[in-house]
């Protein structure tokens, strides 16, 4: 009995080993099964043709991101997950048949046609932000927040329609609500633990989400249904009320062809832009509304939008001596407000807002889904279908092979002579293709127009050098340390 007992608790242990022993190597086997399984599936085959960092099995290349700053990555997927409570499912990014429909909808709205009448909007926004600098003369500060009020004024204004006593607050309101989102945004993008949607609902930043989104989506549903009231009384009553009635813009068909002539033969044509083919029949009376209006307008006579829809867009929808010889030549002493005349003899301001953006476009890189399999001719190479590749604008607009010097401030490289010499793609800050950034031309001119006023009556001072940056990738392409400026009066006797 002894002995029988002494030879189980031999062989168990032996059995235990021999089980464990099997376990590894039947666990292993599957392992390496299901890793040549995955290198042999179509889209891995493909992908490892393709030029880049070796991969390892199971984690492929992920270890190198794993190794970077999250300031040197340049850019994460836009995600319904994350993205969706800011902007729900509007023009950025939703997709099939309803980014088509939102599309042709909205883009005839950014028309140059309509554009035009945007500039009074724009000049009286930009002359109310310089008096509001003035309190800031002499001192430095940063001017983010100015900036950032001044273009919430300028969308309630050009695209809601809200009078100027109406915003100022509000403005101020849904800028910091904005920055709020993107800072909780971008802190999910690269915590792990935030992306869970689960753990994200009981840490303080989900309450912090919340508050902002009740500020923006507050005041966006509060315009629409003013809006909404104020087109059905219209309707009831047959009267025009001036209050409400869109603002308007006379201009001959001669001097109309005149500025569409001036401004295709300009800087401008050499970017690529989608909106360039719009036909100008889709315009017709939508030249006399804003945005607002004209979606408000598009859901009652039939083009299906809900409040919700309506919401989505409108959310969806923010060297100095020479330009200042530029607008003396353009303006001279005089204090007269901009016209959109104006805007398309600024060539040198325009350059400068071009290389701005070239070396640091807002959104430093954009990521796009394969729909269908696409083969890059140059290397013979096919990505296949649901593959989403990265484009990263930061560094496409810094190759050499298309801006010598590519790393220095040159207004220079957007001469039209330059341009045209160059892929269309070279320069892409607002994306490219049937996704680009519809309110691009809404962009550069608001800038023209706001720049050229505060340079008219301030002059920018600053200490910092390009070489003092300190970049960080948010949302949006930032300064780390903020953008700390100072300010001298062009003219103490003469205030905008």
């Amino acid at each position: 009995q002894t002995t029988m007992k002494a030879l189980m608790e031999t062989i168990l242990p032996l059995h235990l080993q021999t089980a464990v022993f099997y376990s590894l190597i039947a666990v292993t086997t599957t392992l390496i099964a299901l890793y040549f399984y995955i290198e042999n599936t179509r889209m891995v085959r493909l992908g490892n043709k393709l030029p880049g960092p070796k991969t390892v099995p199971f984690f492929g290349n992920a270890l190198i991101v794993l190794r970077l700053n999250p300031n040197e990555i340049a850019d994460e997927l836009l995600k319904l997950d994350i993205y969706g409570p800011v902007i729900r499912d509007g023009l950025l990014i939703s997709t099939g048949e309803k980014w088509r429909s939102h599309r042709k909808i909205i883009a005839p709205t950014f028309h140059l046609n309509i554009l035009k009448t945007f500039v009074p909007l724009f000049y009286e926004n930009s002359r109310d932000l310089v008096i509001r600098l003035r309190d800031q003369v002499g001192k430095e500060f940063d001017c983010h927040d100015y900036l950032a009020t001044v273009t919430v004024d300028i969308l309630l204004d050009t695209a809601m329609g809200m009078r100027k006593t109406e915003k100022h607050k509000d403005s101020y309101n849904y800028a910091m609500a904005v920055m709020k989102l993107c800072e909780i945004i971008h802190r999910r993008t690269y915590n792990a633990i935030l992306r869970v949607d689960l753990l994200f609902k009981f840490s303080q930043y989900a309450k912090e989400q919340l508050n902002s989104l009740s500020v923006i989506h507050g005041l966006t549903s509060q315009v629409i249904e003013r809006k909404k009231e104020e087109i059905y009384k219209k309707i009831c009553s047959n009267i025009e009320d001036k209050e409400t009635e869109p603002r308007k813009i006379t201009t001959s068909a001669k001097s109309d062809t005149n500025v569409s002539d001036q401004h295709k033969s300009g800087q401008q044509y050499y970017v690529r832009d989608d909106l360039d083919e719009i036909d100008e029949n889709d315009i017709g009376e939508k030249k006399r509304l804003a945005f607002l209006d004209l979606l408000l307008e598009l859901s009652k006579n039939g083009a299906k939008l809900t409040d919700e829809e309506i919401q989505e867009e409108v959310n969806t929808i923010l060297f100095e001596e020479r330009v200042y010889e530029e607008l003396m030549e353009i303006f001279g002493d005089s204090d007269r407000p901009c016209m959109f005349q104006d805007t398309l003899e600024m060539k040198y301001l325009e350059r400068v807002i071009f290389e701005s953006l070239r070396l640091f476009p807002p959104v430093p890189a954009i990521a796009r889904e394969i729909k269908k399999d696409l083969r890059i001719v140059t290397g013979n190479y096919l990505i296949p279908k649901g593959t989403t590749i990265l484009i990263p604008q930061f560094r496409i607009h810094r190759l050499e092979e298309f801006y010598p010097n590519p790393h220095a401030f040159n207004p220079d490289n957007f001469l039209p002579e330059k341009m045209q010499c160059r892929h269309y793609y070279s320069f892409i800050p607002f994306s490219a293709g049937p996704r680009s950034c519809v309110g691009r031309k809404y962009a550069v001119l608001k800038l023209k127009v706001l720049l050229s006023t505060i340079l008219r009556n301030y002059k920018i001072l600053s200490d910092l050098t390009e070489e003092d940056f300190r970049l960080r990738v948010d949302i949006i392409l930032k300064r780390e340390d903020g953008f700390r400026i100072k300010i001298e009066p062009r003219n103490k006797n003469n205030w905008q």
